[in-house]
């Protein structure tokens, strides 16, 4: 089957190279507009030099449609990246970002699921995840989980902003995360890239690109194909991802951008287990008939207008057209499949949306000021069913009833509009100030029925809600030392899968409500030469009926309520610190270029609820008290190498703090500590990398899961061992 993939792969992006030969040499990175090019503060025009021989980079402080300044931002540049890409590996690719908890559950990177201050890591869903600018998860408000990560191989730059973001982006407690995809070639009318991966567990994997520039237009196309064979029983996955992008110059002051991503995945899920199973055998699986397919399809149209040197607009429209589809056994994990009818849950998303920003600079006096004003306009529809599937093993997702469902059948309505606006004062060159504002009316609701016992009950709920959301950034720059400060407002509305859910071992509470808080931030951030670059950042968390989970005793089972739990409070110093060792000692440059790198996070996360001494003073779930990742990156003429170790203190998985549950969907998660290492070599046009994951061969996990794709524990991969051959024309 892979190989059949590989090959359509590869025809595809011939085709795709062929149709597509149209591409602009544009001198500038092509999600900019001439308004780049303008003179910004002094701030943003420092030693770039110096700046990219560091891992850690920060967002100018002024771009098109966005204000970083006085937010904590991060910038990953995945040309710096020494590691494993091929996976999607988040403890490499992200170590530049501090105070990331993973999911490490999914071992070709398909979902790369982060989280941080306390927040639940589960497929981003405290985040704002897009591509290019817009949204990619399945609904926004309603169910923000992010089931497809773009492909690191075909991704430029990573940006992160933190809980500042939810002004302009959005108002989750973890700000934004955006996959910047890789342009064409700007100096020459077709260039391109092939790269084979093989791994251990019959791990393949082939990323094809080609892009190029001609006349006024720029162009890339790639397909990437995985396939796994899965360390553990009944564990095999397929996926192939294709994406075109398409950005043209149509005066001297429009330009006009285009893209459009395919996403397929299949793969068989081999369940949770228990602590005892975990412990005895990590590699067993309990279910062999569980199945999920992806079926992902997402675009955007973005124009730009320079409409003068000061004023920009840009107009970006964006749809999402995608399934989810699973069939299985999902009873808790003690009960044995003894075969049967499975369980077929099928959702559908269809969203489209525009997020129109108007930007103006202007000067007072001798100083640059900038504002920027936008609206987001924003409408989706989920339709979600379950009901019951074959008795067989295979991957057939189709309902056998021919009438009503018997479990449920929805329609989940979401819109949203939002107004948002930001001004950058500079009372004088040092001291930059921002006020923002931004509001949000967001309307969820659901429509269908469901089954209990024999009776259908029809349901129908409507929720609108109009929130005001505030905050106010400063930065003050020192040339080479930047001090900011920030408070921002912060809220998440629930989701429609908290309106109506019948999933076993899972319950929601009915009167569950939204969310609502706010980040503070106070952070210093610098570089001494090219030897030293840090950025420290203390952080509190305000979350005031925080939704999480509790277990209870249901009719002699162990359930897991998803309910607003109580209020809590999450405090934090997050550190990174870029040390250049050849810089220390010599200022050769013919020395390699070996960089230690400490990416450091303590936190205190708990629930503040006198009234329940069950919770109160408990930690928050998912917010282990330390995350560490350090380690050794260097370059020295064509070769590369990484050695890196990550460390996670112990974390819970409910709101209770319980230690262990029979069904293991509840309990403690052990701390662990991997190690990574990545070398590479490049000669001429061949680059060949080799990468150890989970070197020291630790047995760990990161996740309990109360569902899908459990329930129980959900291990992570073994060592693993990886070669990845590149070639480049």
């Amino acid at each position: 089957m892979i190989a059949r993939r590989f090959g359509v792969a590869l025809v595809s992006v011939l085709a795709l190279s062929a149709a597509d030969a149209v591409a602009q040499r544009w001198m500038l990175d092509s999600t900019k507009t001439r308004r780049d090019t303008l003179k910004l503060p002094v701030v943003e025009v420092k030693d770039v030099a110096d700046e990219e021989r560091f891992m850690i980079t920060h967002a100018p402080d002024v771009q098109v449609g966005m204000i970083n300044v006085g937010k904590k931002t991060e910038v990953v540049r995945m040309a710096t990246v020494i590691g494993n890409t091929a996976v999607n590996n988040p403890r490499q690719a992200l170590i530049g970002i501090a105070g990331l908890n993973m999911f490490e559950n999914d071992v070709t990177g398909i979902n790369m699921s982060i989280g941080g201050r306390g927040l639940n890591p589960n497929r981003n869903i405290h985040f704002v995840t897009r591509q290019n600018g817009y949204d990619i998860s399945a609904d926004p408000y309603g169910y923000p989980e992010a089931y497809y990560t773009p492909p690191l191989e075909g991704v430029s730059r990573i940006d992160v902003v933190r809980g500042a973001g939810a002004l302009r982006y959005g108002s989750q407690f973890g700000g934004t995360i955006n996959f910047v995809m890789a342009d064409g070639a700007r100096d020459r009318a077709l260039a391109g890239d092939v790269s084979l991966t093989g791994g251990g567990y019959g791990f393949a994997g082939l990323f094809a690109r080609v892009g190029g520039t001609v006349d006024n237009t720029n162009y890339v196309a790639f397909v990437n194909a995985r396939h796994s064979d899965g360390w553990r029983e009944n564990s095999q996955l397929g996926q192939y991802t294709a994406y075109t992008a398409v950005t043209t110059r149509l005066s001297e002051s429009v330009r006009l951008r285009a893209d459009y991503t395919h996403m397929t995945f299949e793969g068989k899920q081999p369940g949770g287990l228990t602590d005892e199973q975990f412990e005895r055998d990590p590699s067993i699986a309990l279910r062999d008939r569980n199945w999920m397919r992806l079926d992902w399809n997402v675009a955007s149209i973005t124009a730009d207008w320079m409409i003068d040197d000061a004023t920009s607009l840009r107009s970006q429209f964006f749809g999402n057209l995608s399934f989810r589809r699973s069939v299985g056994m999902v009873a808790s994990i003690t009960i044995p499949d003894t075969g049967g009818a499975r369980t077929v849950n099928i959702d559908e998303y269809r969203n489209i949306g525009n997020e129109t920003t108007l930007q103006h600079d202007f000067e007072v006096g001798d100083l640059k000021w900038s504002a920027l004003t936008g609206i987001r306009l924003y409408a989706g529809s989920t339709v979600r069913q379950q009901g019951n599937g074959t008795a067989e093993a295979d991957a057939n997702y189709a309902f056998t009833s021919s009438g009503l469902l018997e479990g449920s059948d929805f329609t989940f309505p979401t819109r949203n509009i939002a107004w948002f606006s930001e001004v950058m004062l500079r009372p004088f060159s040092r001291l930059s100030i921002v006020p923002g504002v931004r509001v949000e009316n967001i309307t969820t609701g659901s429509d269908g029925y469901y089954r209990l016992r024999d009776s259908t009950i029809n349901s129908s709920e409507e929720r609108t809600r109009t929130i005001v959301l505030g905050g106010i950034g400063a930065t003050y720059d020192l040339d080479n030392v930047q001090f900011t400060l920030n408070a921002t407002q912060n809220y998440r509305a629930i989701w429609f899968s908290d309106l109506r859910i019948t999933i076993p071992n899972y319950a929601v509470d009915p009167n569950i409500k939204d969310e609502s808080g706010y980040t503070l931030e106070a952070g210093v951030r610098g570089r001494i030469g090219s030897t030293l670059s840090w950025d420290v950042t203390g952080f509190l968390l305000r979350y005031n009926g925080r939704t999480g989970e509790i277990v209870q005793n249901i009719n002699g089972t162990s359930v897991r309520v998803r309910t607003n739990v109580a209020d809590a409070t999450s405090r934090g110093v997050e550190a990174l610190v870029d040390l250049s060792l050849t810089r220390l000692l010599t200022e050769s440059t013919e020395a390699p270029d070996v960089h230690l790198v400490f990416n450091g996070t303590m936190l205190d996360s708990r629930y503040d609820t006198p009234s329940d001494t069950s919770i109160d003073g408990k930690y928050v779930e998912y917010a282990p008290s330390s995350i560490i990742r350090t380690g050794l990156q260097g370059t020295y003429k064509g070769f590369r190498g990484s050695f890196l170790v990550s460390h996670t203190a112990e974390q819970f998985t409910d709101a209770k703090n319980t230690l262990s549950s029979a069904n293991a969907t509840a309990g403690k998660i052990p701390a662990y500590t991997v190690a990574d290492v990545t070398l590479g070599y490049t000669y001429d046009r061949y680059t060949l990398d080799v990468s150890c994951n989970n070197v020291f061969g630790a047995s760990y996990f990161t996740r309990r899961s109360g569902s899908y794709p459990g329930p129980g524990i959900l291990p992570a991969e073994p060592r693993n061992v990886f070669a990845t051959l590149r070639v480049t024309f």
